[in-house]
């Protein structure tokens, strides 16, 4: 198969924040396709039809996410395409065959080698074992966005929250693509679900998705923070309380959620997406700008605030990840799991499409075309 110049997208040096790398650090460049003579007898080339738009693609280009990719480099953690060359090693898949990759094993979240072969590009280089075949079933746009974000919920509320069927579950952030992954893995573990969000319109999407009450946690006059939401939410549960809460907010809502939970209950420290300058930027690292947590709510009600880094616990325990891996691709496989695909962008339009990522535009999850 005759393959043909294209297009990706580069970062140039790390910003002092994401912003600032879409606007000065980020550009369309042409392509050349990969040199396959010099590649692996276990590579493939992917011809990529579509890459998420990801919150730690974002992080990436001002160095404050917890793994730095070295510029020049080219962002897109996960990805799904065809392969249109395979190596004389690959003996599990056939030019043509339709995948979607392994954000851990390929592209700038991963270490080694592969680290820039990132999915916003006309095509990926990849391992063999950093493919999958897409279940049946699914688009392209909602492959490019299925491990990332349910791998994330699972870890947090299975393998960390130990969620249980009959549980209720307070998920923050509900309209964001791990949120909702989060919002679609508890119901599938047979917990009740209450969302939060800022947007009734978005919160209208998550019900639509599967969630059983949604709470709109910002306040009525638009300011800044959020309202006090603990008396819907124990009016919502018979004044018990949740089981469970996943916040991937930080902040306000964190510190509102310790006055939602009943005595001994889970708070799952998933991320901090409404402080997200925790870290210097350009890479600075430290953590000068750190979240804190009242310690007296924590102890006189007994909870389990439990850190859940998806990719950290990981590399230190590698066993986590195969019945975590089978798990969603069952799911997906079986038409229970699909990702909420809500915009969908050109290449050429990846600013636009990280500018609305950033803003909380996004409902679910968004994808770029290449």
């Amino acid at each position: 198969m005759t393959l043909h110049p294209g297009h990706r997208v580069v970062v140039s040096e790390l910003a002092e924040s994401p912003l600032e790398a879409v606007e000065r650090c980020m550009a369309l460049e042409p392509m050349s396709p990969p040199d396959t003579s010099q590649l692996s007898p276990r590579d493939v080339v992917v011809a990529v039809e579509s890459a998420s738009v990801n919150w730690v693609d974002l992080l990436m280009t001002s160095g404050q996410y917890q793994h730095t990719a070295r510029p020049p480099y080219c962002p897109g953690l996960e990805y799904a395409g065809r392969i249109v060359w395979k190596g004389a090693g690959v003996d599990a898949f056939e030019v043509g065959d339709a995948v979607l990759s392994d954000g851990l094993l390929t592209g700038p979240r991963s270490l080694g080698d592969y680290q820039r072969y990132g999915g916003f590009a006309s095509y990926a280089v990849a391992p063999v074992e950093a493919v999958q075949r897409i279940p049946d079933g699914l688009t392209m746009d909602q492959a490019a966005n299925l491990l990332g974000s349910y791998e994330t919920a699972y870890h947090c509320l299975v393998t960390r929250g130990r969620v249980q069927a009959g549980e209720t579950v307070l998920v923050h952030g509900a309209s964001g693509s791990t949120g909702l992954a989060a919002v679609h893995v508890a119901k599938l573990l047979g917990a009740t679900v209450i969302a939060t969000g800022r947007s009734r319109e978005k919160l209208a999407v998550v019900k639509a998705e599967g969630a059983d009450h949604v709470v709109a946690c910002g306040r009525p006059d638009g300011e800044p923070g959020v309202r006090a939401f603990r008396d819907d939410v124990k009016a919502l549960t018979g004044g018990r309380g949740v089981d469970v809460v996943y916040d991937g907010v930080g902040g306000d809502v964190s510190l509102e959620s310790l006055r939602c939970v009943r005595f001994g209950a889970r708070l799952l420290v998933v991320g901090w997406a409404s402080t997200p300058f925790v870290a210097r930027g350009k890479g600075g690292r430290g953590a000068p700008n750190a979240n804190l947590l009242p310690t007296n709510l924590i102890m006189m009600k007994g909870l389990d605030v439990l850190g859940c880094p998806t990719v950290i616990s990981t590399v230190n325990d590698p066993t986590l990840r195969p019945p975590r891996l089978a798990a969603i691709l069952a799911w997906a496989r079986g038409g229970r799991l699909r990702p909420h695909v809500s915009r969908t962008y050109p290449l050429s339009e990846f600013k636009a499409a990280m500018r609305a990522k950033w803003s909380g535009e996004i409902v679910g999850a968004a994808a770029l075309r290449p």
